[in-house]
């Protein structure tokens, strides 16, 4: 099943997709949120029998789970990637946060921080947890604990990132607008392979990355099983798991300035399209 949230900032209501048409979900839950998510929202859905269809043109698609509780993220988790940052592949995952209210729609502007110089895109397989994660026996038992999957930009500003004292992850990530997500949020049971799926992104028209899961690291299923050991999801939590080469920090574009258009897409989640605003 494929799940948006459709209407204005704050008021969005939740929505089913299949194919061109849309229904509402209002009678079977007030949000697409934690809550839903942990209380077999297909199996619920499947429950209601005939929803009513809702016409959605012409209104702004929202992120398509609400507010998370967390935003974790996986840092050079592609090995091409890793090499045009100028480092090794890490040994074990790096993990950082963004806040949660960095999560607004896929095609909603995002913000260019006040100072910025350095604002960068990344195209993102989102993880969106379903289940309570803890304490994990093996990766084996991960992908049962995933709700969904969706597109995400994890933008960055990169003088930020890497300022000192020590580099500063969170205070690069963390801005206004700086995590796009959906416009699906896609269930677990409609993605057979999580490190099958193709990963691009353009800018102004003009491909920047294109890339494939295959190409992680660490697998969506060692990273949640990894972070199992030593905190807890939470369902509605959303993991980002990476991005692959083909960003501006590479040297070889350009960093986004105010007018841009930046489009990411992984195959079968859906597309975003954002317009670079300044703050």
């Amino acid at each position: 099943m494929r799940f948006m949230r459709i209407g204005p900032v704050g008021a969005e209501r939740p929505v089913l997709v299949d194919g061109d048409a849309h229904y509402d979900l209002s009678g079977v839950t007030a949000d697409i949120d934690g809550a839903f998510l942990a209380a077999d929202p297909v199996g619920r859905v499947r429950a209601a029998g005939a929803l009513p269809r809702v016409d959605v043109t012409g209104q702004r698609v929202g992120a398509p789970i609400a507010r998370p509780g967390a935003v974790l993220c996986i840092g050079q988790n592609y090995a091409a990637h890793a090499r045009e940052s100028g480092v090794a592949p890490p040994a074990q995952p790096i993990l950082f946060h963004k806040s949660p209210n960095t999560v607004v729609g896929p095609y909603d502007d995002v913000l260019i921080p006040r100072g910025s110089v350095k604002t960068d895109w990344e195209v993102e397989l989102a993880v969106v947890i379903g289940a309570r994660v803890r304490y994990l026996d093996s990766p084996a038992d991960a992908l049962a604990h995933v709700a969904g999957y969706a597109v995400s930009n994890d933008v960055t500003e990169r003088e930020w990132q890497f300022a000192d004292p020590g580099g500063q992850w969170a205070r690069g990530k963390s801005c206004e607008t700086f995590n796009p997500l959906g416009p699906c949020l896609v269930t677990a049971d409609e993605v057979a392979d999580p490190q099958a799926l193709r990963l691009r992104s353009r800018v102004n028209g003009q491909p920047r990355q294109d890339s494939g899961t295959a190409d992680m690291i660490f697998e969506v299923a060692y990273l949640i099983w990894h972070l199992s050991q030593f905190t807890v999801l939470e369902p509605g939590d959303v993991l980002n798991t990476g991005t692959p080469q083909g960003v501006a920090l590479s040297g070889r574009f350009p960093y986004l300035s105010a007018g841009d258009v930046v489009e990411v897409e992984i195959g079968g989640l859906g597309r975003q399209r954002t317009v670079l605003s300044p703050a």
